[in-house]
């Protein structure tokens, strides 16, 4: 396992979960992960995965698992709570963790958001909706081309669900944005 780097933690300390308890992963590697896990050693650099931290880790599995679809990859706990899981996107090998906070962090995250690509945006923000679950912005078309709705997960992390499609990888978009905006500024 690679060092992590650490947080700053007040006096009481968080439960070390180098001990914790392992459980195996639910799934197996797909072709394209065992791929990347063997290329690492070319020295280019990708990205692994982002670390959520938490206030309640079996809250935030909920959300993320449960209306959002991802999957458990594995998960640690200590002294019999959860305090750490990995998950994958229901589509591709994007992976995020959520970790557990200590008693006295904060779990604020000003300036991040994360994204998340959904293909059928609007009837995925029927089913949360139709599931109690607030969306702060709902679908609608950016400048850039892409078509974005905006939310929070329980412990107010931003996320933004979007479609993206073919205009993704494109720097067009961006330039069709900029004139937009010149135009609406004058």
């Amino acid at each position: 396992m690679k060092k992590s780097v650490q947080r700053k933690t007040s006096a009481k300390k968080t439960p070390n979960t180098r001990s914790a308890k392992r459980t195996p992963p639910k799934e197996t590697r797909s072709q394209s992960t065992k791929a990347a896990v063997a290329s690492e050693s070319d020295g280019r650099l990708s990205f692994n995965h982002a670390m959520v931290y938490v206030k309640d880790v079996e809250r935030g599995l909920r959300f993320y698992r449960d209306l959002l679809g991802f999957k458990l990859v594995e998960d640690f706990r200590f002294e019999n709570k959860l305090v750490y899981v990995r998950l994958r996107a229901p589509d591709g090998d994007g992976t995020i963790a959520l970790h557990q906070a200590g008693p006295d962090d904060s779990v604020l995250s000003d300036g991040v958001r994360l994204y998340f690509e959904v293909g059928e945006l609007d009837e995925f923000c029927r089913k949360l909706q139709q599931k109690d679950f607030y969306i702060t912005k709902l679908p609608q078309m950016m400048p850039w081309g892409w078509r974005h709705a905006y939310l929070n997960d329980p412990d107010g992390h931003e996320i933004s669900l979007y479609w993206a499609g073919e205009n993704r990888m494109k720097k067009t978009m961006m330039k069709a944005a900029q004139k937009a905006a010149r135009v609406t500024r004058t």
